[in-house]
């Protein structure tokens, strides 16, 4: 007869030449070798074993076996990528040179309810125990890798630190020179005034003039309110300027600042990160190695 995918094979031999038992949770699948001519037991691990990893142990064991194949009752390949678990839930036939043996996997009784907690109960007795052997090692190489980023982002912000505070001198420098100049523009105005009032004119003339200047300079504070949106207030304003010439300046320079902050705040976090990753690293690191680190 004809198998599977067109390849022919000489015999078709009953399930009972292979044979599949639990012990101790496990399956158990017992066959024949074809060139040793002996029964070999193999145990997998069905939630880890795939069906490629199971064949590969099986030709290791006979090196006289050239093919070895897992096919569905309807007749298409199993992938070796399947895992057992999969596999054992339904018969199938497995496929060792030119010999076809018929498997039925016996049902697996279901665990009780206690069992099963107890089960779960291992499985995360063991998750557990395998983080905190490996939380260490983790946690070492994770800051290895921080610390490698923040050199790195520490290399690319150094000219732009240093372009920054260049430009952040001359705004501070420019703004402090207009804060002077609207001083000296008011004392010269109230001077001029009282020049006027005493010694050329008198105060019934001047009156009306103080009144419209102040006037005048309401309707300036009102215009500065609708532009900006912000009351003047000289912080504030101080504030404002400085900001216009500093973007002036780093236009004119061709500072990103965008790039500045956006290297600023990846710094801020690998910073945070390193600092939340050290808190319980300290606690299990000898000093020595935390003294070569810092």
């Amino acid at each position: 007869w004809r198998g599977w995918e067109g390849a022919p094979y000489s015999t078709l031999v009953p399930s009972d030449e292979v044979t599949i038992n639990y012990r101790h949770g496990l399956p158990v699948i017992t066959l024949m070798l074809p060139t040793r001519s002996e029964r070999c037991q193999f145990t997998v691990k069905p939630v880890v074993t795939t069906v490629g990893a199971f064949l590969q142990d099986v030709q290791r064991e006979d090196k006289g076996i050239e093919r070895a194949e897992v096919f569905a009752t309807d007749g298409s390949k199993v992938s070796d990528a399947t895992l057992m678990e999969i596999l054992l839930m339904n018969d199938f036939k497995l496929v060792i040179n030119n010999t076809a043996y018929s498997v039925s996997p016996p049902v697996k009784d279901k665990l009780s309810s206690e069992h099963a907690t107890e089960m779960e109960d291992i499985k995360s007795l063991v998750h557990r125990l395998f983080v905190a052997l490996h939380l260490e090692d983790h946690q070492i190489r994770k800051e290895r890798e921080l610390l490698q980023k923040l050199d790195h982002l520490k290399g690319e912000l150094l000219p732009l630190e240093q372009m920054k505070a260049r430009i952040m001198d001359s705004a501070d420098a420019k703004t402090s020179r207009l804060l002077w100049v609207g001083l000296a523009l008011m004392s010269t105005q109230g001077g001029a005034l009282a020049w006027l009032t005493w010694w050329v004119y008198s105060w019934d003339i001047m009156e009306p003039v103080t009144y419209f200047i102040t006037y005048g300079s309401a309707m300036a504070f009102y215009a500065y309110f609708v532009l900006t949106k912000q009351d003047y207030i000289y912080p504030h304003a101080k504030d404002r300027q400085f900001l216009h010439y500093f973007y002036r300046k780093s236009k004119k320079q061709h500072f990103n600042v965008e790039r500045y902050n956006k290297l600023k705040d990846e710094l801020a976090e690998a910073e945070e990160s390193l600092r939340r990753l050290r808190q319980p690293l300290h606690l299990r690191l000898p000093i020595q190695e935390i003294n070569d680190k810092d």
